[in-house]
């Protein structure tokens, strides 16, 4: 029987797959493009936190992952008239693979013995690095450097986990919590158009001084 956290990591791979491969098919990828491409969503965060906390990549462990990304990828082929109706897919499925890959992260991280900022941090990386990938790789600006609330949504996710644990509770209730933490921070950012501060160039400082 898998793991709790096994389950997050299956849910989020696949998750992130589609969201990966969705955004590939509107860039008129064909699908073994749109496979690498929601593969490296998928498995781009893990992959970084592995080499960053001096393990094994997990998807060379557990073929697994690469399996669940085939099966996205048969998921947006038959379904995709429907898909393509609902305006926020890309949103939801990201903000899902978003939150499970988050607590995934956060789960390993402790599981080394790893105090629990460097679990906010490879959290954020698990759940953040992967979209930074498929951005680059289909030639947009990643999501997490533009004003919308993206990677601060992990780290919020990340605080909860370590309060929550710190505190005793649960761990499965942990887990959802933080989760929920994540989602919660996505939904309420898009829904209410809250984002984080631009960082001024020196032209837009001397066109304001100038307006005055």
């Amino acid at each position: 029987m898998i793991s709790f956290v096994t389950l997050l990591d299956y849910l989020g791979t696949f998750a992130f797959a589609i969201s990966g491969i969705r955004l590939a098919s509107m860039k008129r990828f064909d699908w073994f493009g749109a496979y690498v491409v929601g593969l490296v969503t998928a498995i781009g965060g893990g992959t970084i936190r592995d080499v960053l906390l001096d393990a094994t990549p997990f998807w060379m462990i557990q073929p697994s992952y690469l399996i669940w990304t085939g099966i996205a990828l048969l998921f947006v082929i038959l379904f995709s008239k429907y898909l393509i109706r609902l305006n926020n897919t890309f949103f939801m499925f990201d903000t899902i693979g978003l939150a499970l890959f988050v607590v995934v992260g956060f789960e390993k991280t402790l599981s080394f013995g790893f105090p629990y900022w460097v679990a906010v941090m490879m959290g954020t990386a698990t759940g953040a690095a992967g979209g930074v990938i498929r951005d680059i790789l289909i030639n947009e600006e990643p999501l997490i450097f533009r004003k919308e609330i993206y990677a601060m949504a992990c780290v919020i996710g990340g605080l909860v986990y370590a309060l929550f644990d710190f505190m005793g509770f649960d761990t499965t209730f942990t887990q959802i919590a933080a989760a929920i933490g994540v989602m919660a921070t996505r939904i309420i950012a898009v829904k209410y158009h809250i984002c984080l501060p631009v960082l001024s160039s020196d032209e837009d400082i001397e066109k304001a001084s100038k307006d005055k």
